[in-house]
């Protein structure tokens, strides 16, 4: 592939890579890197993208980078979202953040299904498990943010 085909993949699905990987990795620096990777790893294969898929195809490697990244170096204690990165606007920053106390992969297909717009089918393909793993873990994260909200709202 090309530099200038990257380039323009690049500009179209950069932030979506990065807001991915930062959705599972909670860590600009980490996030920052496997996104370099991801776009890496496209300028080093000859990989063919099919026309239309190319995000599919980025958010897959991505969220498979995270994985690997995350069993590599078994971190323990990850550092808190820069709060200086905001995504969404001042009133949906108390779903923001009790989206990113989910475990990673909660985390992730809430991500991708809400923020992304992705389909549960589409879901499972992008992170390499079933339809029916996918439909299990959104119902378990809506109802961890649920009871999560929950109790945020009562100690107000």
């Amino acid at each position: 592939m090309e530099r200038e085909q990257i380039a323009l993949l690049y500009e179209a699905y950069g932030d979506d890579v990065y807001r991915l990987a930062l959705s599972w990795l909670r860590n600009r620096q980490d996030a920052e890197d496997v996104c370099q990777s991801v776009f890496l790893k496209l300028m080093d294969r000859n990989t063919v993208l099919f026309p239309g898929k190319e995000k599919a195809w980025l958010l897959t490697c991505t969220a498979n980078a995270c994985k690997n990244h995350l069993s590599a170096f078994r971190r323990r204690n990850m550092k808190e979202l820069d709060e200086s990165i905001v995504f969404c606007d001042s009133s949906d920053r108390e779903l923001w953040d009790a989206v990113m106390r989910l475990p990673p992969r909660y985390r992730a297909v809430i991500h991708l299904c809400y923020y992304e717009g992705y389909s549960h089918g589409e879901i499972a393909k992008i992170l390499g498990i079933s339809l029916t793993a996918v439909q299990t873990r959104m119902s378990r994260a809506r109802k961890m943010l649920k009871k999560e909200l929950k109790d945020d709202a009562e100690k107000i």
